[in-house]
């Protein structure tokens, strides 16, 4: 398979007349300067790395509009998902997950971290099958086309102290050995199965929700597997204060003293932070999972996510709860909001937020050898047009246009594992994907029958 792009994005810079080759799913030669062979696919354009959404909830895309017609805050949207949450079964997950997939798909997204909690029967009686929704999802991710790290989630308590309670009920494994031996069966049967476009990963859903007595467990089986770890952490000042209440800590220190930090661990958000946790999660490495256009849309707050690059942690970028699917737009809101905390410009380059989209991302899901045009890495290529309406007149600035200028809606081209998903803005395999979403949602979103 050969590619020819107009221009790419190789890490350093632009270059442009860059010829792609792949044996199956891996690039086998990258060369620039090179005139397009006759049996090369053209990519007119910037060809960027796939990129990859490392936080996804993906029933959260449900709510999309409708949380919008009210005001409130975390806990009062909390509520309002929570709702959707119980309605959802392992056939309507995928369906609704599949459509969410492909226009991830659309997007330019290769690769989804699924941080995933929906295991049980509503009231929380296990399926037949103890993981058909993680099944579901792995599924879904197949018919739309793209690359999945299910982040199976531990979830045992619904706050410190308290019990699970009504649609978190599901959630639940009752303790973090029984949430060991599930996902211990799942990682087994994906590795066996063959999916190759799948792994499996651990999380913490946050402090508040695994005890301080259970959360070693989890660090423990990432560990022994080499898995990522994700965390949500410190994404409501309500959460630290409820950790320091019950611990005297901090949740960051306390997810270091449960050896929970480390290069392989994502902590997501860390809005909320001291000086001390960001230094924390830098000298372990420990990779931090900015969501910009949901912090906003939750209104948690502005995350110091140059302070955390600055001390060592490698960030990288996710959708969460599918405000927007758009990781031009996460990628330039970091440098964007980081401009209204402090009144000053220009805290990251181009190729920074570019990194933190594609190479970050894939790292900090488990796929290190995804996220980069390079011989050995996966053919995963998304084409930017460099000739709409929001990017025309970008000569010689093709990064900072694709940065700062360029949305979702201007992807053109997806190719995931050497295999195109996406032609001239159409999916391949779903061929009606808004058609796909509004099926899907209306499924879990219909009022109840009086």
């Amino acid at each position: 398979m050969q590619w020819h792009a107009q221009l790419a994005w190789l890490g350093d810079g632009v270059a442009a007349d860059v010829l792609i080759e792949a044996d199956g799913e891996r690039i086998t030669r990258v060369a620039p300067g090179v005139p397009a062979p006759d049996t090369a696919q053209r990519l007119p354009g910037l060809t960027l790395p796939g990129l990859a959404n490392a936080h996804s909830h993906a029933f959260h895309r449900a709510l999309r509009s409708r949380v919008q017609a009210h005001s409130g805050t975390f806990w009062t949207w909390r509520e309002t998902m929570y709702k959707v949450a119980d309605r959802l079964d392992p056939g309507s997950y995928r369906a609704l997950a599949a459509a969410v997939y492909a226009e991830m798909a659309l997007a330019g997204i290769s690769c989804v971290g699924e941080f995933h909690y929906l295991h049980h029967r509503p009231g929380g009686d296990p399926y037949d099958e103890p993981n058909a929704m993680g099944e579901a999802l792995i599924a879904a991710a197949a018919d739309a086309g793209v690359r999945i790290t299910l982040l199976d989630t531990c979830y045992l308590a619904g706050g410190i102290g308290e019990p699970l309670k009504g649609p978190q009920l599901r959630f639940g494994d009752g303790t973090a050995g029984n949430w060991v031996r599930r996902v211990g069966s799942l990682h087994e049967e994906t590795g066996k199965a063959g999916r190759l476009h799948a792994r499996v990963g651990a999380a913490i859903h946050s402090v508040r929700a695994v005890p301080r007595e259970q959360l070693s467990a989890v660090a423990s089986w990432a560990k022994e597997h080499r898995a990522p770890l994700h965390v949500h952490l410190s994404e409501q000042p309500a959460e630290n204060e409820a950790c320091l209440d019950a611990y005297g800590m901090t949740p960051t220190r306390l997810l270091a003293e449960s050896g929970a930090l480390g290069a392989l661990t994502t902590a997501v958000h860390a809005t909320h932070l001291t000086g001390e946790d960001i230094g924390l999660l830098g000298t372990t490495m420990t990779g931090v999972c900015m969501c910009p256009t949901t912090e906003r849309d939750l209104a948690d707050g502005i995350g110091p996510a140059r302070d955390l690059a600055n001390a060592g942690s490698p960030v990288c970028l996710g959708s969460d709860q599918h405000a927007v699917i758009d990781l031009f737009e996460e990628a330039r809101a970091v440098e964007l909001d980081e401009r209204l905390r402090t009144r000053v410009r220009g805290h990251w380059t181009a190729g920074e937020l570019l990194a933190a989209a594609t190479s970050n991302g894939h790292y900090g899901l488990g796929w290190p050898e995804a996220g980069r045009l390079e011989p050995g890495a996966y053919a995963d290529l998304v084409t930017v047009a460099l000739d709409s309406v929001r990017t025309a007149g970008s000569d010689g600035y093709a990064a900072e246009a694709a940065v700062f200028a360029a949305t979702a809606a201007d992807v053109r081209h997806v190719v995931v594992s050497g295999r195109q998903i996406v032609h001239d803005g159409r999916h391949l395999l779903i061929d009606d994907v808004p058609g796909a979403l509004a099926e899907a949602m209306a499924a879990v979103t219909a009022p109840d029958p009086e």
